[in-house]
């Protein structure tokens, strides 16, 4: 039976554009956008899980961590249908000159790999980019 999964994303910001890696949505044919994260382990804090994945992920520190609040994500990947309890934190880079790259790879735990980049939220804005989760857009725009 599926159950509701908590992770954690970092909102981690180079002026007005937004670090995310590149998936597919392979059923529907068409890409998404998401900010770095994952999955809350049991007894761990969110800030915490947040910082193992940037580092299992990029290989990165960050430095400041702040909680701007929680989404509930209903949403459907593949073909199979997704429930989220998402914990988004403000987070900046411990290495400064990470803000310099214009594309990064990160690696899942399975080996597999994602596009980093940063995008531009008036990409979002326009509709030219899809920003998962759905709500995470307008939650940015009013904090």
């Amino acid at each position: 039976m599926p159950g509701i999964r908590v992770i954690t994303l970092a909102i981690i910001r180079r002026e007005d554009s937004l670090l995310v890696f590149e998936g597919i949505d392979h059923a529907r044919r068409r890409k998404f956008y998401r900010p770095l994260g994952g999955g809350v382990e049991f007894g761990e804090r969110g800030s915490e899980a947040l910082a193992r994945e940037i580092r299992e992920e990029l290989g990165a520190e960050i430095a400041t961590v702040r909680y701007l609040g929680a989404l509930e994500n209903l949403f459907s990947l593949d073909g199979r249908r997704g429930h989220e309890i998402v914990l988004l934190f403000e987070a900046t880079f411990a290495d400064g000159g990470l803000y310099d790259m214009d594309e990064m790879e990160a690696m899942e735990d399975d080996g597999s790999r994602h596009r980093v980049m940063w995008v531009a939220l008036e990409e979002c804005r326009a509709g030219r980019i899809r920003l998962v989760p759905e709500d995470l857009l307008a939650f940015l725009e009013s904090a």
